[in-house]
């Protein structure tokens, strides 16, 4: 057990599970539900965030906290009589790129507290199996990790061939029969496994009617990352790093952050022989690769290749460019598609709010590139954290001088509201430079 795992661990006993779990891979896990008590349920509830939407009973979060030592009594009666029900989630809809709208499932507040201790408690199981090629959802683990470990791994090689793999649909497509068959391989706890069976078979609430999906994790819930992390671990980790490599001619490596992964290799041969058997190794789980957009690229060092590609993984575009030495790195921008997004998600809050009183107006707005800055500030991308921050002052600009009057305005006008209510710069925050300062 790592010191930055173990920190997350807020009971002796889930200590204990940890070190032998870790100690022993080979165990099967029957009695865990023990460790879900009223103290967990408290941390749970304190770890879950109180300003979501709420579910299809209504309850916001204030009103649950109102007499929370009964409720959580109560949940925890229930949840260990075999007695609780698990509500249907509400669905709604939010942007995706290219026009699309990805579907979101809504729990009821007390289902999140409940999803979140039995979380507590798994995670303190799989975390001593899953591999260091897992970043997403995990703890003392983010996006940036994963960004990381791409890039020094991708220069380690000089360059090599790059599977960009797109699982469709992945968490609303996971098989419950295959799932829960890869649980039972470590956890076989009758109160979990029944807790999470229920939350599997929970109807989905649309438009005044409950449909009940034959397939998927449950869609919002705090439990669903988890689990897909479980089945991907051995549909893909593992198999991959016990099956595959060694039938390597070359090095290679996995970097996977909860569905989306890519797969690079030094050896064109060995590339081409997984992009071929990867469909059929989803297939067998009942997953199925995006055929246009899972692609084998060669990303080898400009010069090896005339014309180097690049792939896009975690809204970040990878592509050889020249360091201010003149030395080929890889560089890591902003995706084009995530810019736009961006920028239309300022341009409709502008739209809206345009009446608001300025300094309100440059409060928001300075959190939203604050935000923005937060994930794509890396090393390398200040070009593109610049044209966002260019954008976000055009937007407002426009949007500004459609108010009553405004438009009557001269420049100096704009220039000197940009100084009375300035924007903070565009800052690289995970910056190699601006960390080691």
């Amino acid at each position: 057990m790592t010191e930055t795992s173990s920190s997350t661990y807020i009971s002796p006993g889930l200590q204990r599970v940890a070190k032998q779990a870790k100690d022993h891979p080979e165990w099967r896990f029957t009695t865990l539900a023990h460790h879900i008590d009223i103290d967990l349920l408290r941390e749970a509830y304190r770890r879950t965030r109180k300003d979501g939407a709420v579910g299809v009973d209504g309850v916001a979060s204030a009103a649950y906290a109102e007499d929370l030592e009964s409720n959580l009594r109560s949940l925890l009666d229930r949840a260990k009589s075999g007695r609780y029900r698990a509500p249907a989630v509400r669905r709604a809809y939010i942007p995706k790129g290219g026009g699309r709208q990805r579907p979101l499932g809504i729990p009821t507040f007390e289902d999140k507290v409940l999803q979140r201790a039995v979380a507590m408690v798994l995670e303190a199981l799989y975390e001593q199996d899953f591999l260091d090629c897992s970043y997403g959802f995990r703890p003392g683990r983010s996006a940036h990790g994963a960004l990381s470990a791409l890039r020094e791994g991708v220069m380690s090689l000089g360059g090599g061939y790059v599977i960009e793999a797109d699982i469709r649909d992945c968490f609303g497509a996971l098989p419950h029969d295959q799932l829960r068959a890869i649980l039972s391989q470590r956890m076989r706890d009758g109160v979990l496994t029944r807790l999470i069976g229920k939350w599997l078979n929970a109807g989905v609430l649309e438009s005044g009617h409950i449909t009940y999906p034959e397939a998927g994790t449950p869609q919002g819930g705090v439990i669903s990352p988890l689990l897909a992390n479980v089945f991907l671990h051995t549909v893909l980790d593992v198999w991959f790093e016990s099956e595959v490599k060694p039938r390597l001619r070359g090095p290679a490596f996995l970097v996977r952050y909860a569905d989306d992964f890519v797969l690079v290799f030094a050896c064109q041969d060995d590339a081409r022989r997984v992009y071929q058997v990867l469909p059929q190794r989803f297939a067998k789980y009942g997953l199925t690769l995006h055929p246009e957009k899972t692609k084998l690229l060669d990303f080898q060092r400009p010069g090896a290749t005339k014309d180097p590609e690049s792939f896009d993984f975690l809204g970040f575009t990878h592509l050889w460019a020249r360091s201010r030495r003149g030395f080929w790195v890889v560089k890591q921008q902003t995706a084009k598609s995530r810019l736009r997004r961006a920028l239309g998600a300022v341009t409709d809050w502008c739209r809206r709010h345009r009446h608001l009183p300025v300094r309100d107006q440059c409060r928001t707005l300075a959190r939203k590139l604050q935000g923005h800055c937060g994930y794509y500030g890396i090393t390398g991308n200040s070009h593109a954290l610049g044209r966002y921050r260019r954008g976000l002052l055009t937007i407002w600009r426009k949007w500004l001088m459609r108010r009553s009057n405004a438009a009557r305005q001269p420049w100096d006008w704009w220039n000197n509201l940009c100084q009375r209510y300035a924007l903070p710069p565009a800052i690289a925050t995970h910056s190699v430079l601006r960390l080691s300062r």
